[in-house]
């Protein structure tokens, strides 16, 4: 998720302790092949809510291999790694050549209450990738794969940041999307407050907007189909490897969508890779029926990214500020909902 600008905030110590990159836990091991032998670890990358460290190891045929490893604690924590682990080897197991490869997720056996997710080490170059070859390449993930059942959501439960995401598992995508938008909706206010003018425009947003909005997608000719989505594709979440210069993805929060969901945290003006990369994405991967409502969907997506980023960042209401208007625009254009 987006960062906020306010660094009062960010003035806090992790949760997580120090400890526990310090050394590389046995179970951690046993994640990397057999007679792997460990030469350091040490904090690498950046985390408000985990400890992030780099492992450099040799294998058993002295081939050096290095790894990421995120810690975490908590049952939160716990769950944290389980579907992040799920999420990336999802990813990883559709488009690898864009993917950091996870090796596994686990529980510390010499620390109580820690948990870790392992995956391969990519140095990065801290750019974007280019608009030239990245949305072609996120349009090409959405081709390669369908859902193997043909439900949307996905069957763990995902975190943006310190905070869960739900996407349950249904038959329907504008189900499953407004499940995790009531949800959405249920945190910002537990962070932010109660507002009588936020709360009005939710109860537009789920009665109205979202059938008008998504119901046509699933009741034309042009059925939309379930397609694998990182579900988190914000400038921090990518980047380009710097021995490669291929673009690499981390952090998922993968589940099984509608394929323009990605392009929500593309919407903002606020992002590097904005509406441009939107537009480039549209050429490879055209516009779902009806292409008249594309971008009013995207504009949709993009208020339940930054509703879980107002549900984040307590006491600063910027974004908060920006789901109403946005909330207020899609209201205004679409009042008698499905119906009309």
């Amino acid at each position: 998720m987006a960062p906020s600008t306010d660094p009062n905030i960010w003035n806090q110590e992790i949760a997580v302790p120090v400890e526990v990159i310090s050394y590389v836990d046995d179970a951690v091991k046993a994640k990397m092949s057999e007679g792997t032998r460990v030469l350091s670890i040490m904090p690498h990358g950046s985390s408000y809510w985990a400890r992030t460290a780099k492992i450099e190891t040799v294998d058993a045929e002295g081939k050096e291999i290095v790894y990421f490893i995120k810690v975490n604690q908590g049952d939160d924590g716990f769950k944290s790694v389980l579907a992040e682990y799920h999420s990336m080897n999802t990813l990883w197991s559709v488009m690898p050549e864009i993917v950091a490869r996870p090796y596994g997720y686990g529980t510390y056996e010499n620390m109580k209450d820690v948990y870790f997710f392992l995956c391969s080490f990519h140095q990065i170059t801290g750019d974007i990738p280019s608009i030239d070859n990245f949305p072609a390449l996120v349009a090409e993930l959405h081709r390669r794969q369908t859902s193997p059942d043909g439900t949307f959501g996905f069957p763990y439960q995902p975190f943006g940041g310190r905070l869960p995401q739900f996407f349950p598992v249904t038959n329907s995508w504008e189900e499953t999307f407004k499940f995790g938008m009531e949800h959405e909706f249920e945190s910002e206010e537990s962070t932010q407050g109660h507002d009588q003018d936020m709360a009005q425009l939710r109860k537009a947003i789920i009665e109205k907007v979202i059938p008008r909005l998504l119901r046509p997608l699933e009741t034309s000719p042009n059925r939309i189909q379930p397609r694998l989505v990182h579900g988190d594709l914000w400038d921090g979440n990518c980047s380009v490897d710097v021995d490669t210069k291929i673009p690499v993805v981390f952090d998922a929060t993968c589940l099984w969508a509608h394929n323009e969901y990605e392009l929500g945290p593309w919407q903002p003006s606020r992002q590097e890779m904005s509406n441009g990369f939107i537009e480039e994405y549209a050429k490879h991967f055209p516009p779902s029926e009806p292409v008249e409502d594309f971008e009013d969907r995207v504009l949709l997506y993009s208020v339940r990214f930054n509703l879980h980023c107002s549900s984040i960042y307590s006491g600063n209401t910027r974004f908060r500020n920006i789901v109403r208007e946005d909330m207020r625009r899609l209201v205004e254009k679409y009042p008698r909902g499905y119906e009309a």
